[in-house]
């Protein structure tokens, strides 16, 4: 696990997040994103469509460079993530955690169970297993693709929600600081407190955090 921006003696550096998630080939809104200055860019899913458009979205995101990591969403699959990352120098955050300053920063793609059988989709188990390992990172900003179920973050209609039972499981147990997801378009933009935890479905427009 990588300390990218270490906290120094002399004062904590402040970094500059900017999350967004959902972009789904629209090329624009990704370039509109990319020209917003900041110290990291965290794509969290889906920015293909099934997963067509990944080689243009990666022409956008390289000029970055290793400054952009990149989730696998449910419309593409872990091995396109990473093989797009390779082949455009970016960072693959699947599975990974960083620190930057005194944050931990934790990542996971994939949705739960769609009716769409799609790429990128974990069972339930397989979700509370791989974000086991993030347990006990404090203080945590964690990522995912998908939302906690039954919150304002993954409501699909009138008391229809479509998150993930182990994502909401995680987040009430080890309460992180900050949460971001996205995967329910109709949630784009909303913010919720879950405990102590900030919560955000970061939708196409994303979100600049700003962390010591």
């Amino acid at each position: 696990m990588e300390s990218l921006f270490p906290a120094g003696a002399g004062g904590n550096p402040n970094v500059k997040l900017l999350l967004f998630s959902d972009i789904h080939q629209d090329l624009g809104a990704l370039k509109i994103l990319m020209s917003t200055p900041a110290d990291v860019y965290i794509a969290a899913g889906d920015l293909a469509n099934w997963s067509r458009g990944l080689e243009e979205c990666g022409r956008i995101l390289k000029p970055h460079g290793e400054k952009v990591w990149v989730l696998p969403g449910n419309h593409e699959s872990a091995q396109q993530i990473a093989a797009l990352c390779e082949t455009f120098g970016l960072r693959n955050f699947h599975e990974q955690a960083w620190r930057a300053g005194n944050y931990w920063i934790a990542g996971l793609g994939y949705s739960s169970p769609t009716p769409f059988d799609t790429p990128g989709e974990y069972t339930e188990e397989e979700l509370a297993a791989r974000l086991e390992k993030f347990a006990g990172l404090e203080p945590l900003i964690l990522v995912c693709h998908s939302p906690p179920w039954g919150t304002g973050l993954d409501r699909v209609g009138l008391n229809r929600h479509a998150g993930s039972r182990a994502v909401l499981a995680f987040v009430e147990k080890h309460a992180p600081e900050y949460f971001f997801c996205g995967h329910i378009h109709e949630c784009a933009g909303v913010q919720v407190r879950m405990g102590r935890t900030r919560a955000v479905n970061l939708g196409k427009k994303g979100f600049l955090l700003s962390v010591d």
